[in-house]
């Protein structure tokens, strides 16, 4: 579930327990990793939506339909990305205009009919039905907490920590550390890391920053010895020399899809989805098509070059690094297991105001092909 910090969305994904690791029931999705809080008024969306050069929805004179998606700028976008790059909505007749949403910013955005869809993190979409919002899950198109911690160089040097060293000696390093948390979300997903290997996360001393840039400032300057946030930041900071991933999900079981669940999912008011059924099913026959495509060709010079597009400035070795840590299905259908255990992660990590739940009501897989 990407995240979910106070940069675009992702990531993101408050959630529940992971230990038990129950097998991910959804066939074909790539081991990986990754997911989170509407809010915002009508207003804030229209500013957002202005700035990004406006939205709409409707035929055009070519017989193709226009939409517009939400998307968070992030690991995430990429099926929706591959399913432009490949063709895939061309295919359905359909053109896709893009906006960047947040955490703050989606949910008003749908709801106000200035998108049509949203690539939300289950958190985001959780906090949104548990206020009654008349949305529905139309597509799980990630799976997975694709997350890094990343602890400063000077931290790794006095521990000798390196991205080899195993799970359980890295989190008894960061006991009594001081770990930076930018969201409620990626604090909670640290914590539950730290207490699946004994240690408790109320003797970290932590410093609350607005961003994952603020993280990173303040773990370059050494204010802080660490910080988790989505891929791919910390592989990029590595990248620089400025600190060293010393876990993420390949090695933390609890931020596993197989563990955590669901970490991205396409998302419509219900009133579109009932006024423009034929227009949803194009949307999401194109979107699991484009997992289908990164599920079987993840390395392929396809994939790697849509996400060297879609995240400008993020070098081709951490993109390939991070890809892999999302598990991207072969086909975008969803259960009503997969769902309870991202609800079960999602509140573990209490991010959430309350106790998300969900029902069938707020996910159909009637679009899907």
């Amino acid at each position: 579930m990407i995240h979910h910090d106070t940069q675009a969305r992702g990531p993101r994904t408050p959630a529940a327990a992971r230990r038990g690791r129950a097998a991910f029931t959804r066939p074909g999705v790539r081991a990986g990793a990754r997911f989170v809080a509407a809010g915002s008024t009508v207003a804030l969306c229209a500013v957002v939506l202005t700035a990004c050069g406006g939205s709409g929805s409707g035929k055009n004179a070519d017989g193709t339909t226009t939409v517009t998606v939400g998307v968070a700028g992030n690991i995430f976008d990429m099926p929706i990305r591959l399913a432009e790059a490949n063709g895939y909505f061309s295919k359905q007749k359909l053109k896709v205009k893009y906006v960047t949403t947040t955490a703050a910013t989606g949910t008003s955005a749908l709801e106000s009919g200035s998108i049509q869809f949203l690539n939300d993190s289950p958190t985001d979409f959780l906090s949104a039905i548990g206020k009654n919002v008349p949305e529905t899950a139309i597509a799980a198109d990630g799976g997975g907490n694709p997350l890094g911690l990343i602890v400063s160089t000077k931290f790794a040097k006095a521990h000798q920590l390196t991205a080899a060293t195993p799970a359980a000696q890295v989190a008894k390093a960061l006991d009594g550390s001081t770990g930076g948390s930018s969201s409620a979300n990626t604090k909670g997903e640290a914590s539950v890391y730290l207490k699946a290997f004994g240690v408790d996360p109320g003797k970290v001393k932590w410093v609350s920053l607005p961003s994952p840039a603020a993280d990173k400032a303040a773990l370059k300057s050494n204010q802080i010895d660490w910080f988790v946030t989505s891929q791919p930041t910390p592989l990029a900071i590595q990248g620089t020399g400025d600190g060293v991933v010393v876990a993420d999900s390949t090695k933390v079981t609890a931020w596993s899809e197989e563990a955590a669940g669901y970490g991205q999912a396409v998302v419509a008011r219900n009133s579109y989805l009932s006024q423009h059924a034929d227009v949803a099913k194009k949307f999401a026959t194109a979107v699991q098509q484009a997992t289908a495509y990164m599920n079987a060709n993840i390395d392929s010079a396809t994939v790697q070059n849509v996400a060297a597009g879609a995240l400008p400035g993020v070098s081709a070795s951490v993109i390939k690094a991070s890809l892999p840590q999302v598990g991207w299905p072969k086909s975008d259908a969803m259960t009503a297991a997969d769902w309870t255990k991202t609800v079960t992660f999602i509140n573990s990590l209490g991010a959430l105001t309350k106790d998300a739940e969900i029902t069938p009501d707020n996910y159909t897989n009637k679009y899907l092909p």
